[in-house]
């Protein structure tokens, strides 16, 4: 598979975290920490349903407890900070795009059961190959993730000089 794509999405969304001036969601969604401790979650799933793929498994794919705010915080306080996390995020990232990089055509065909909900709505219940759920990244959750982290910015007054 070719991960071009995914790395520069990576990248833009670990440039987006690393925002100093990152606030809370005016609409009560997820925090900065949130969203990376989500994508830690879900790219950890994904590497190891692409590794029992390579094993001879026929592992399945759910996304359910990449969304579970217990998880979530449970991930967070493993870490000892934003940049701890951002870190994660970057070395993780750069393991599944490396597995991926070594995926022959006959594994990123094989076909992965798998549920995506978002907003606790389904969005995919059903078999995908392999590659699309890694090329998914790329196009969707990636790049919606990094949006994510940019509507978090706050905008940043100087403060008023005294005379």
């Amino acid at each position: 598979m070719d991960t071009a794509e995914l790395r520069s999405a990576y990248g833009k969304l670990l440039d987006a975290a690393a925002d100093p001036y990152l606030g809370d969601a005016d609409d009560g969604g997820w925090n900065a920490d949130q969203i990376l401790a989500h994508l830690l979650s879900v790219d950890a799933l994904i590497a190891a349903v692409a590794l029992s793929v390579v094993a001879g498994s026929r592992p399945t794919f759910d996304n359910r407890i990449s969304l579970d705010t217990w998880n979530l915080d449970r991930i967070i306080t493993e870490h000892s900070g934003r940049a701890d996390m951002i870190d994660h995020v970057r070395s993780q990232a750069t393991v599944l795009c490396d597995i991926a990089d070594q995926l022959n055509e006959k594994a990123a065909s094989v076909l992965v059961p798998s549920l995506l909900l978002s907003n606790d709505a389904p969005v995919l219940d059903q078999p995908i190959p392999l590659a699309r759920l890694i090329d998914g990244l790329a196009e969707d959750h990636v790049p919606v993730h990094a949006q994510q982290l940019l509507d978090l910015r706050v905008a940043v007054r100087p403060s008023p000089i005294r005379r």
